[in-house]
């Protein structure tokens, strides 16, 4: 199934489907809502900033497979990060309209640099790349612990002590994109730096069961939010979805990297990969991965969520394509197999974003299906080579066409 012209085309046509559906979250007061089970915006919840520039990064996607009406969401969701969630007085950017918090996130930080690249990218962003440059270079980006911190108040006058693993994996992502925008290569080094403390480092040390959360040393916490064990962004243990997307990152860093990448990337991809195979696939006797294991490689959270079955198509693609290895391609097509059964909603649209531990639909977690980021992403990966960035790519014509 991978890599043939009859796949290619059924991912092109699910890619422009999902797409569509999510065309609907455009928000009339600026910025996009989330969307219900039926795609329906849900217009008495605040809009989020993660929401907001993951869905511009996703329509910039969708102009440049030339979806009408794509750019114009582009320039819909630009606006909303130009001004709507953008703080003017002291700069950066809110989580939410309305927000219960005023705090600034590094992880809604990340996403405003990625939308912000893809909209470079399409000729839609203005000064919002170079201002979300700005913003990681003065209050995010710590040189001398090569990662970036958390969370700052809204005046950046106090660093919140909690460190995290998931803002600095969408960190390197946003780098990444940013220094193929068109950005300083320096960002490109950056993320290698990430991905060596968290993927070299941590992980490695760990036996790939990486702990998601630190203190301000960076020493891990490995019993935090054990009360909270299903936390949407910080959930106890070992999140298996991240090891799978770490994995990809860096495959991405490697190939962002070409021959200055270091040796132990794909080794280690090769091994964060396979651990979360086995910890997370069918562990519990039915398909699909459960949500999170604790420290000795246990299920502890058994729902199976959209995204990470989404990032282990793209990252059992990577693998394919940098080592040829079977077992990758064979992987893949179980994945995509399973996708198709259980989360491919052909009534609804787009995927179920949670089903529990039956594969039954479910909204424990995630209710709704407010993210076509992780999906888009998944359907146009196996299809592209591992550099540049998704965007970027495109606009150069590399995307391998359909049938």
């Amino acid at each position: 199934m991978l890599g043939t012209g009859a796949h290619r085309a059924e991912l092109d046509a699910e890619c422009r489907r999902v797409l569509r559906f999510a065309a609907a979250s455009r928000h009339p007061d600026g910025g996009f809502a989330w969307l219900d089970e039926r795609g329906r915006p849900q217009f008495d919840r605040p809009v989020e900033g993660y929401v907001t520039a993951r869905m511009t990064h996703v329509f910039a996607i969708g102009t440049l497979l030339g979806l009408p009406g794509q750019d114009e969401l582009v320039a819909h969701g630009v606006a909303a990060l130009r001004d709507l969630l953008h703080d003017r007085e002291y700069g950066g950017w809110y989580a939410a309209v309305r927000p219960t918090d005023s705090g600034k996130k590094a992880y809604e930080h990340a996403f405003v640099l990625l939308a912000a690249s893809s909209a470079a990218v399409v000729g839609a962003g203005g000064t919002l790349l170079a201002d979300a440059l700005g913003v990681q270079q003065r209050h995010f980006w710590r040189e001398d612990d090569g990662m970036v911190v958390e969370e700052w108040d809204r005046p950046w006058r106090t660093l919140d002590r909690y460190r995290g693993a998931n803002a600095n994996m969408h960190t390197v992502e946003a780098y990444l994109a940013a220094a193929d925008a068109g950005a300083d290569p320096v960002w490109r080094e950056r993320a290698l730096r990430i991905t060596e403390r968290i993927v070299h480092r941590v992980a490695r040390q760990s036996g790939w069961l990486l702990p998601e959360h630190y203190d301000p040393g960076w020493t891990p916490l490995p019993e935090f939010n054990r009360d909270r064990p299903a936390d949407q962004f910080r959930p106890y243990g070992v999140t298996i979805g991240h090891l799978i997307e770490w994995s990809r990152l860096a495959l991405d860093v490697r190939a962002a990297l070409g021959p200055a990448a270091p040796d132990w990337l794909l080794p280690d991809a090769a091994a964060m990969f396979d651990r979360a195979i086995e910890l997370g696939w069918a562990v519990d006797g039915a398909d699909g991965f459960v949500y999170t294991v604790d420290f000795a490689g246990r299920p502890v959270v058994r729902q199976r969520m959209h995204w990470v079955v989404a990032e282990a198509l793209a990252a059992a693609a990577a693998l394919h394509q940098v080592t040829g290895a079977d077992r990758y391609a064979t992987g893949y097509d179980r994945t995509w197999d399973y996708a198709t059964r259980c989360l491919v909603d052909p009534d609804g649209g787009s995927w179920w974003h949670e089903l529990d531990p039956t594969n039954r639909p479910s909204a424990t977690v995630w209710p709704g299906k407010p993210d076509a980021y992780h999906v888009v992403q998944a359907l146009l990966l196996p299809r592209l080579p591992l550099a540049p960035t998704i965007v970027p790519a495109l606009a150069r014509g590399l995307l391998d066409s359909p049938g």
